[in-house]
């Protein structure tokens, strides 16, 4: 029986380049794979036939010599007839089919440097601390060297030894129909290497978890929810691979007086009706120490007062926010017999004007649609 034309089995044309040859491989070999056809008896020919035709067309000496004579010129070659040497580049050609992103060198892998976990911590500060800044000491669980074996994971004098299931490889071979698979060993978990001896502080993990005290520098003007990164305080990498990084999350409680709005504060004050009209002095909180605010006579309910450079400092050190001072004028619910003798008094002599002020009611339309 003759053999089909290796362009044809593939489906391109012969001007077809590295990388068209390869993804139409990929196709074929995705789609008659034995393992996914177990029912088609056809299947293990066509992938075969798929991948003769890949492993010559794949490779620039091959390919021009079928180019040139057909298949005769593949004769007594390695590229003539099935080459199982086409699947040394299966890990690159199918991916994760299969899982072969283990299945092919996966043992190998397992010996590569890793980078260690980050590592989550949340701390709880006052509003206070968050304005100010401050130093703090906080424990961190996370893993160290064990101290006793020095991560080897052995009883100290009684390295490793070598796994006598994959002999040091970290893999074995295993043959899936006309596929030889490479996995990671079971017996060692792809390091090539057993404990005979654990150690016996560690039991065998070569680390172990330990309450890490760091100090941290929390700079003034942080807000809730501002996040703070530590690099290499996290998790140990593997073999030889770096830390992670331990990231600092900061939850700031609520002030009982002062609203943060990012920079600025706000607070709300009540005046009594004598106090807005006469006008008077307030002594209003601040960050350091009260300030004098004057309230001029007259004072509307809802009046908003600006203390400059009295709020948060900012993280890059360029200045303070300031404090909005909001007053609000209540109106006595209860009085005595003197006071409501006093107010009817005040009442016959301020001017009686409750018609409706347009001007005041386009205004406050206006405010409300802007």
């Amino acid at each position: 029986m003759s053999k089909r034309d290796y362009y044809e089995v593939l489906g391109v044309g012969r001007d077809a380049g590295e990388q068209e040859i390869k993804t139409a491989y990929r196709k074929l070999a995705l789609q008659h794979h034995p393992d996914r056809n177990p029912d088609n008896p056809d299947s293990e020919e066509k992938f075969k036939e798929a991948s003769e035709a890949y492993s010559v067309l794949s490779d620039p000496q091959k390919r021009a010599s079928y180019d040139r004579f057909g298949h005769a010129g593949l004769q007594g070659a390695a590229g003539g007839g099935f080459n199982p040497d086409a699947f040394s580049d299966f890990s690159d050609i199918l991916g994760d089919f299969f899982g072969f992103g283990d299945l092919f060198g996966g043992g190998r892998r397992r010996t590569r440097a890793q980078r260690g976990e980050d590592i989550r911590y949340d701390l709880d500060l006052s509003f206070e601390e968050a304005i100010a800044g401050l130093s703090a000491e906080i424990q961190v669980p996370r893993m160290e060297m064990c101290s006793r074996c020095h991560a080897t994971g052995s009883e100290p004098g009684s390295g490793p030894s070598t796994c006598p299931t994959c002999h040091g490889r970290g893999e074995v071979l295993y043959q899936q129909s006309f596929i030889s698979i490479r996995r990671a060993c079971s017996t060692c978990n792809g390091t090539g290497q057993v404990i005979r001896h654990p150690c016996t502080q560690c039991r065998g993990q070569g680390y172990q978890q330990v309450q890490r005290k760091l100090k941290i520098n929390i700079p003034a003007g942080v807000d809730d929810g501002t996040r703070l990164r530590l690099s290499n305080e996290g998790q140990p990498g593997v073999n030889n691979g770096p830390a992670g990084d331990l990231y600092v999350f900061l939850k700031v409680r609520e002030h009982p007086f002062f609203e943060r709005r990012e920079q600025d504060l706000h607070c709300t004050i009540p005046l009594n009706m004598a106090q807005a009209a006469l006008g008077c002095e307030l002594d209003v909180p601040t960050l350091d120490e009260p300030h004098k605010l004057k309230i001029p006579e007259g004072t509307q309910s809802g009046a908003q007062f600006r203390l400059r450079g009295k709020g948060v400092p900012a993280l890059n050190g360029s200045g303070r926010g300031d404090i909005y001072v909001h007053v609000v004028v209540r109106t006595p619910s209860r009085l005595t017999r003197d006071q409501r003798k006093l107010l009817e008094q005040l009442r016959d002599t301020l001017p009686v004007d409750n018609a409706p002020s347009e001007k005041g009611l386009f205004e406050k339309v206006k405010n409300y649609f802007t």
